[in-house]
């Protein structure tokens, strides 16, 4: 092996388990998790099944790798939110956040969506909404009454709707993108208020 070969081949290699997440993961909504083989991802990506193997030894192993990078962004906002002041600002911007983090995690909750067996045989599911009630308490005022506390959880199921429900909607995707995290931040914006009021 030359010298340039190797150095190419150690900047790629970051984004070969990558191509490998999506690839597995373009196939996994197509005909199935179950129906998938680890060989039919080597095929589709062009590389021979021991390449794929050096990144992955099973398919769960990418479907679980796949899971924890896109679900890392919501553990660092659930961090970042633990450490901000509880100001409607901190929420405001927590709902923004988290509509960006699942916007690039879409395809894994349409797979997660349709492949639900799978996923509670991984336990995916479960840590998942674990890190959906850790993101809810930091957008809740553990003293406001039900009313907003149903408010702030709603806001988080608005964006999670927007992800499945309004695929079928006519209308451009953007637009829609921004009427549900407006949605989204106006429950946000109503439960503080009512919290300070209280």
């Amino acid at each position: 092996m030359g010298g340039t070969m190797d150095g190419t081949r150690q900047r790629r290699r970051g984004n070969t388990r990558q191509r490998i997440q999506d690839v597995a993961l373009g196939l996994f909504a197509e005909q199935g998790y179950e129906k998938t083989s680890l060989r039919e991802i080597a095929e589709r990506l062009d590389v021979t099944k021991a390449a794929l193997y050096y990144h992955f030894k099973t398919k769960e192993e990418i479907l679980v790798s796949i899971f924890e990078d896109l679900t890392q962004p919501i553990d660092d906002l659930v961090a970042w939110g633990r450490q901000q002041p509880h100001t409607l600002e901190t929420k405001q911007e927590i709902v923004r956040r988290y509509a960006e983090a699942l916007s690039h995690a879409a395809p894994l909750f349409r797979f997660m969506h349709e492949n639900q067996a799978t996923v509670r045989e991984l336990q995916i599911g479960d840590s998942f909404k674990e890190r959906i009630r850790s993101l809810r308490d930091t957008i809740i005022d553990p003293d406001a009454d039900l009313v907003d506390q149903v408010r702030c959880a709603s806001a988080l199921f608005t964006l999670h709707a927007g992800m499945f429900l309004l695929q079928e909607m006519e209308g451009d995707p953007e637009e829609k993108d921004k009427a549900v995290l407006e949605v989204a931040t106006e429950l946000v914006t109503r439960a503080h208020r009512g919290a300070e009021g209280s």
